[in-house]
């Protein structure tokens, strides 16, 4: 079991920056592949970024490419989504996910199904 807090969350203009952090309690962290995801109003929960348990693999979708880096520091178990270039259709509600089902290549954005645990969510608002 893996329990998950996201914090960072705010209200930013178009091209600011926002770092989300994610803290996750568990004796397993280790082991989980991790992720961000978003929902905007009236829209599906989308992937943003994955890494996997040793940092060797990390994706993104399209939409986070050249802008948002994940990180993780296995000394503090946290999980970091470092935000950058903002835009209005980055707004939503992010989500820190952990998954047990991943291969020796991590996970990916695309697959939330495979995501086992999720926090509450922390709100981003980008306003143009």
């Amino acid at each position: 079991q893996v329990q998950l807090v996201e914090s960072g969350g705010g209200s930013v203009q178009t091209g600011g920056s926002l770092r989300l952090s994610c803290s996750a309690a568990g004796s397993s962290y280790s082991t989980y592949c991790m992720g961000w995801f978003r929902q905007a109003p009236g829209k599906e929960r989308e992937g943003v970024a994955t890494i996997s348990t040793g940092t060797a693999f990390i994706r993104y979708a399209d939409s986070a490419k050249s802008r948002f880096v994940i990180s993780r520091d296995k000394y503090t178990n946290r999980v970091y989504l470092q935000m950058n270039s903002l835009k209005p259709e980055d707004s939503g509600m992010y989500y820190c996910a952990a998954s047990s089902k991943h291969s020796g290549t991590g996970c990916n954005p695309s697959s939330k199904g495979d995501f086992d645990f999720w926090g509450q969510g922390t709100q981003v608002t980008v306003s143009s």
